[in-house]
């Protein structure tokens, strides 16, 4: 998975193709949890680009988005907003799967 570098890479990526900002911290355990099956997720939805977003250096734009937990999910297609997926809750494969399949 990528990671975003800056917010004028996150507004060309926000604004071409089907891309889901994943929202994570280096301390948070349940951004560990699914680490290590989100390539997996990530070669099942080929259609999306993945991009890593770690929260604590993007602070205002977690804000802006109203990013209330980590991990947390939010995909856009060509500068729209497909869907949210924000909780506080760990999330399961199955269950971010579950969301993207519904988009």
């Amino acid at each position: 998975m990528d990671k975003l570098k800056d917010l004028d890479q996150l507004k060309e990526l926000r604004d071409s193709g089907k891309t889901v900002f994943v929202f994570m911290t280096g301390w948070c355990p349940d951004c560990h949890y699914i680490r290590p099956f989100m390539p997996e997720v990530e070669n099942k939805f080929t259609d999306f680009r993945f991009v890593e977003i770690d929260r604590d250096d993007f602070g205002t734009l977690g804000e802006a988005l109203q990013i209330s937990g980590i991990p947390s999910f939010v995909v856009y297609a060509e500068g729209e907003l497909l869907g949210r997926f924000v909780s506080r809750n760990r999330k399961t494969q199955k269950e971010i799967e579950a969301f993207l399949e519904q988009l």
